[in-house]
């Protein structure tokens, strides 16, 4: 078989290429789907995107609803371990305090009750003024006038120096005039031993010469520390003196004298108006008693 007749038989077996029929009541649905004809022939093209659907309002809300009720929650939670931390240190800091209160406890029950010492008021018992004086002359304070009971007082206290005296005023007594006596001496506060040694010493007892109520006391020795009241006895009803402030001088009138015994302390108490009491054992070197001057005040 000659090559041209091959070719041809070849063209004739081939297929002729079908039609698509497309019915006109179906172009519009065609046109729509993206398909269409160009030079006669059907053609097909991708439909645009459809662009993406936002949501709806109410959805929105709702989610930001949500969003705020998270975050409302973790503030309380913050809130709630902030307060437990609290509270777990304010726990820990009342369990330190009382362990401390404890152990304090229980080291002050190791330690020994110490009884406060009572400070002697020897006027309370005995009058200001008691010595003795020995063969020798030595003088000493009469430790038998004082009860013995009170003995170690007297000996940690009464016989110590005192560190200091109450504070001068204007109103506190400093001068004693007796003009009968010849005496004009400087007045201490304190009827001490050791007062009493450098002269005249006032009862610490807050009366004042300027006051109109209470008794100004003053005692000094007859015999011994120069001798100051050694002629008190010889004072007498209507005899005057003066005691001398910073502010004023102030006069006494004596309206009586008494001998008592060296525990007689009620002749310290306060009587009417304004009064002094001037004492000194009695009698002379012997200082068994008390020799009491009265006195009121006047001027």
């Amino acid at each position: 078989m000659t090559v041209p007749a091959l070719e041809a038989l070849l063209q004739q077996s081939q297929p002729e290429p079908a039609e698509m029929l497309v019915s006109p009541m179906a172009m519009p649905a065609l046109a729509t789907s993206g398909a269409g004809t160009r030079g006669g022939e059907l053609t097909f093209v991708d439909a645009p995107p459809k662009p993406p659907q936002r949501p709806s309002k109410r959805r929105r809300r709702w989610y930001d609803y949500a969003l705020l009720a998270i975050e409302a929650v973790a503030v309380l939670g913050i809130v709630l371990i902030g307060f437990n931390l609290l509270t777990a240190i304010r726990g820990l800091e009342q369990e330190t305090a009382s362990a401390q209160a404890l152990a304090e406890e229980q080291r002050r029950a190791g330690i020994p009750t110490i009884a406060p010492t009572p400070s002697l008021r020897m006027e309370n018992y005995v009058l200001p003024g008691g010595h003795q004086i020995s063969e020798s002359g030595q003088v000493s304070f009469n430790y038998d006038e004082v009860p013995s009971n009170l003995l170690p007082l007297v000996q940690s206290q009464w016989m110590q120096p005192v560190i200091a005296r109450p504070p001068q005023t204007s109103e506190t007594a400093l001068v004693l005039t007796i003009p009968r006596l010849n005496i004009s001496q400087s007045i201490v506060q304190g009827v001490d031993w050791e007062a009493l040694k450098q002269g005249v010493g006032q009862l610490v007892n807050g009366a004042n010469p300027a006051d109109d109520m209470g008794n100004v006391v003053l005692s000094a020795h007859n015999d011994v520390y120069g001798q100051l009241f050694q002629y008190l006895d010889q004072l007498m009803p209507g005899d005057t003196f003066q005691i001398q402030t910073q502010s004023a001088t102030y006069t006494y009138e004596i309206t009586g004298t008494e001998i008592v015994d060296p525990d007689d302390v009620r002749v310290l108490e306060t009587r009417e108006g304004a009064t002094a009491t001037l004492i000194s054992c009695y009698p002379y070197r012997v200082n068994t008693h008390r020799y009491v001057v009265y006195a009121n005040r006047i001027a």
